[in-house]
């Protein structure tokens, strides 16, 4: 817990509250989580991970008025989600030019099917991405 104090409540505070969901037009879910005055909103393909996103913006949230809070990853440094794509976290001096995390994805038995991309945790939330397997840690170059 932070030592400053502030009336934006913690983040645990916004995990313990239900909801309000939302359909988009574009077929994406929006979470929305009030605390009077406060709310945070997070948008997925699904209303878990929507409500994954809006807990993540509360914490980014916490951390803007409380700059010692430390903003952890959803996830896992290193994974493996539901559909088989790997992921690694890169080191923090690559994140600000690459993104978050870097996956790699196997589309097939040929050498060009393997895809490598980076990507950031927001849009990570935005995908619904779920650890399936927790990997052993190992260094990753971008």
């Amino acid at each position: 817990m932070a030592d400053e104090s502030s009336a934006y409540p913690e983040p645990s505070d916004f995990e313990v509250m239900r909801p309000t969901y939302y359909e988009n037009d574009d077929g994406f879910i929006t979470a929305k989580i009030e605390i009077s005055p406060f709310s945070v909103e997070g948008e997925s393909r699904t209303k878990a991970g929507a409500r994954r996103a809006a807990i993540h913006e509360a914490r980014k949230t916490y951390h803007s008025y409380h700059p010692s809070y430390e903003v952890e990853s959803p996830f896992p440094d290193h994974f493996v989600d539901r559909e088989g794509t790997e992921w690694h976290r890169l080191p923090p001096f690559q994140r600000s030019t690459y993104g978050d995390y870097k996956f790699v994805d196997d589309y097939g038995d040929e050498e060009e099917a393997v895809e490598e991309d980076y990507v950031d945790i927001e849009t990570m939330l935005l995908w619904d991405v779920r650890p399936v397997d927790v990997l052993d840690g190992e260094e990753v170059e971008a």
